[in-house]
């Protein structure tokens, strides 16, 4: 996809991303690390949850969506980083196997009204699995160059 800057942003531009699947070693690695509850170690633990299935973390689910994001090259050269996200939900869990993409919208852009080489731009992601169900969403709140 090729870069963007804040003018090219507008609310409104969508982009999806490229679809990565989620191994069951990815998923008990990351809880291991960073995410240590039962069901995403312990596929007899996982079986007895509510989940009845050995699940990913809802956090490497936003991880893996936020690489997914900067893969497809949209704002990468323009990023000045984020003053956070918004809005962040899991709906439905993801196992090992699922492949996971992202549908990116942009819901606002603002100019900065004090330094005209930058906007904020706020971006849903909606997290979609190869059901085409929605998993997980959160908005970005992007800080983004202006060309000019």
């Amino acid at each position: 996809m090729t870069q963007r800057y804040f003018e090219d942003l507008p609310v409104g531009f969508r982009f999806t991303t490229q679809a990565r699947a989620l191994s069951r070693d990815e998923v008990v690695d990351f809880a291991r690390d960073w995410d240590p509850q039962a069901f995403h170690l312990d596929e007899d633990a996982a079986r007895a949850s509510h989940f009845g299935a050995l699940v990913a973390s809802g956090w490497q689910t936003l991880l893996v969506a936020f690489n997914l994001s900067m893969a497809a090259g949209v704002w990468n050269e323009a990023s000045m980083g984020a003053s956070g996200m918004d809005e962040v939900r899991w709906y439905k869990p993801v196992f090992p196997g699922d492949a996971i993409h992202v549908e990116a919208e942009v819901v606002s852009a603002q100019p900065s009204a004090s330094r005209p080489n930058r906007g904020r731009v706020r971006i849903r992601h909606d997290v979609v699995n190869q059901h085409g169900e929605r998993v997980a969403s959160y908005i970005g709140n992007h800080l983004i160059k202006a060309r000019t």
